[in-house]
């Protein structure tokens, strides 16, 4: 799961991001409003969510929704505003915005409005399965056979994405960036030791992996 954050008050910023990232998403964060727009056009179908503080540098909240607007009709779009009267907030949800927090706020109020339009959002699912595994994101939960396995936050995000994209291809850059949130040059191998704990994990002795290789290339999840 991958939000972006746009928000020039580093405080708020680093805030919204360490304690996302405890709950296990990938968290991109722009500091004004002309950067904040280019990762939204790039990235903007791989976001699950955009969280907009309305006043920034550069370019307005309201301008960067209304452009995201004209390529993607379904990320949602959560407004954070000290503004409050209702005209304003009318104009940020005709803007194209799904939500808005008003500052302050806490963190358990941002999480529960994420979640809410998480679910809202069709192309967001929330259970996977294959083989005799289940992931059900909502409840942070992988079972086998029923029984809980335990992952790390890392091993859940690895899993996650590659139950997403099934039957799919995962190139091991893709993994890196939708993963890792690394943008750069990288030694991927790390991506190796992480496929390695997942099959120890999730497959019995003797059983073969549902995660395939795909030799110098990335990995496949099939049935």
């Amino acid at each position: 799961m991958r939000l972006l954050v746009v928000e020039d008050e580093a405080s708020i910023a680093n805030f919204i991001r360490d304690g996302l990232q405890e709950e296990g998403f990938t968290v991109d964060v722009a500091d004004n409003g002309k950067k904040g727009l280019q990762l939204a056009i790039d990235f903007v179908n791989e976001y699950d969510v955009i969280l907009l503080d309305w006043m920034l540098p550069g370019l307005s909240g309201i301008e960067i929704c209304r452009q995201v607007r004209q390529v993607n009709k379904l990320v949602p779009i959560i407004f954070l505003t000290a503004k409050d009267t209702v005209d304003e907030v009318v104009f940020g949800l005709e803007a194209g915005a799904n939500d808005y927090i008003r500052k302050p706020f806490s963190f358990a109020e941002m999480l529960a409005r994420i979640k809410v339009l998480m679910r809202k959002n069709e192309t967001m699912e929330l259970i996977f399965n294959v083989s005799d595994i289940e992931m059900d994101i909502e409840k942070h939960l992988v079972t086998k056979d029923g029984k809980t396995i335990e992952l790390t936050q890392r091993e859940f995000s690895l899993l996650e994405y590659l139950l997403r994209n099934k039957g799919k291809v995962c190139r091991r850059t893709s993994i890196i960036q939708k993963v890792w949130n690394i943008h750069f040059d990288y030694d991927t191998s790390v991506i190796d030791v992480y496929i390695n704990a997942l099959r120890k994990k999730l497959n019995s002795t003797g059983e073969q992996s549902f995660i395939t290789t795909i030799r110098g290339v990335g990995y496949k999840i099939v049935d």
